[in-house]
């Protein structure tokens, strides 16, 4: 007769530098390495630190806390973080990872206006994969709305699972603004996920980053997918902390991220006895 058991999936469970926003790159490894992650995903963004692979081999070796995955500078505030040329940005990004141990790029798809770049970018990414250990994983993005107007940013497509790409991110928040099911999202990467942004929304037209939980996604549901079917990428704690009133609100606040994280990541499991 069958018995639940408890299975925990390899993943591993890291903070990403954005999530203690406006507080820098540095404290982000502070508070990881103090809750208990496993890890962090080293947003690359307009911090220096963040940009300078010999500071942060020095947070990490300092707070033992590894570097699981860099986030190549995709936003609009780092267009000329490592360069205004997009592969550069990328080629630096593969280098840091390399250099730093990190298994995983995140690469947003390219801004619509960034043609030339857009037309390349899926022949580039697999020329990039093709040439390193490191996992460049495409991250699901969402249509920009102003009020009853929708304009798509992105290209070749918001929704990445359009396209071949060999890794995905799966980011629920962007899935959240998207208005589009998460989980039939994740059906469709399938095993080519390779990554997961972990953040709540509730649909609005901001990207909201809400604490797990506190929106309206299936984000329990999804670590419980994870959990089912073995997945051994990074389930990365994504979220915006700038309302917190204090350094321990924020840290309340990531401590329970890590937490219900935790929790659904634990899947219980029938198997005969022996």
């Amino acid at each position: 007769m069958a018995e639940p058991v408890v299975r925990i999936p390899d993943a591993k469970v890291a903070l990403s530098t954005a999530s203690v926003y406006p507080e820098s790159t540095a404290t982000a490894f502070e508070i990881a390495a103090r809750l208990g992650y496993d890890g962090v995903e080293v947003m690359v963004w307009t911090d220096p630190v963040s940009q300078d692979i010999e500071a942060l081999r020095r947070l990490s070796d300092y707070h033992q806390i590894p570097i699981l995955a860099v986030h190549a500078p995709c936003l609009l505030i780092t267009q000329r973080v490592w360069s205004t040329d997009p592969w550069i940005k990328l080629q630096r990004a593969q280098a840091a990872a390399e250099k730093l141990g990190a298994g995983t790029v995140v690469v947003h798809p390219p801004f619509r206006w960034q043609r030339q770049y857009a037309r390349d970018f899926i022949t580039g990414i697999w020329r990039m994969a093709n040439e390193t250990d490191v996992r460049f994983a495409v991250e699901n993005m969402y249509p920009w709305r102003y009020r009853d107007r929708e304009m798509l940013a992105y290209a070749p497509d918001w929704d990445v699972t359009r396209d071949d790409y060999r890794h995905f991110t799966i980011d629920l928040s962007h899935a959240a603004t998207a208005r589009t099911d998460a989980l039939q999202m994740l059906d469709r990467m399938g095993d080519r996920l390779g990554h997961v942004h972990l953040a709540d929304g509730g649909g609005s037209n901001k990207d909201e980053h809400l604490v797990p939980g506190r929106g309206t996604q299936p984000c329990a549901e999804v670590l419980e997918c994870l959990a089912h079917t073995g997945f051994d990428g990074h389930v990365v704690i994504e979220v915006n902390t700038r309302r917190a009133m204090s350094g321990a609100e924020r840290e309340a606040d990531l401590a329970e991220a890590l937490a219900f994280t935790r929790l659904h990541l634990a899947s219980a499991v029938k198997v005969p006895r022996p």
